[in-house]
C-alpha cells in the first residue's frame, strides 16, 4: 500500500439506494478533498458494482477528519432523507483499486 493510501485513514460508510445519490456523495468527496493531490483516493471502490456488490453501501475516506465532517455537514445538507450514516473510523486506510 502506498503512503498515499495509508494517509487516506478516516472513513465514513454511507447506505443508499439510489445511484444518483451515490454520484452526488462522490462528488462531494470531490469538494472536500479539494486540496488533496489525488483525491480520487477518497472515493476509490464506490463504483456501481461494488456499492450493489456492498448491500447500497460506499465507503469514503479522507486524510482529515475535519475533511470528513465536511463531507458528512454537506451530505446532510444537500442530500437529507436520500442517504444514512452507517459508521465512520479514525484507521480505516484506502486500498489501491487498480494493480500497479
Amino acid at each position: 500500500m502506498s503512503d498515499d493510501h495509508r494517509r487516506f485513514k478516516y472513513s465514513v460508510t454511507c447506505y443508499t439506494v439510489d445511484m444518483a445519490v451515490l454520484a452526488c456523495l462522490r462528488g462531494l468527496c470531490h469538494y472536500s478533498l479539494e486540496h488533496e493531490n489525488n483525491p480520487q483516493i477518497g472515493w476509490g471502490g464506490t463504483g456501481r458494482k461494488e456499492w450493489e456488490d456492498a448491500g447500497h453501501l460506499a465507503t469514503f475516506r479522507f486524510t482529515e477528519s475535519r475533511y470528513r465532517e465536511s463531507f458528512i455537514g454537506e451530505a446532510k445538507r444537500l442530500l437529507a432523507g436520500h442517504w444514512e450514516l452507517e459508521v465512520t473510523s479514525d484507521y480505516d486506510p484506502a486500498t489501491p483499486q487498480r494493480s500497479s
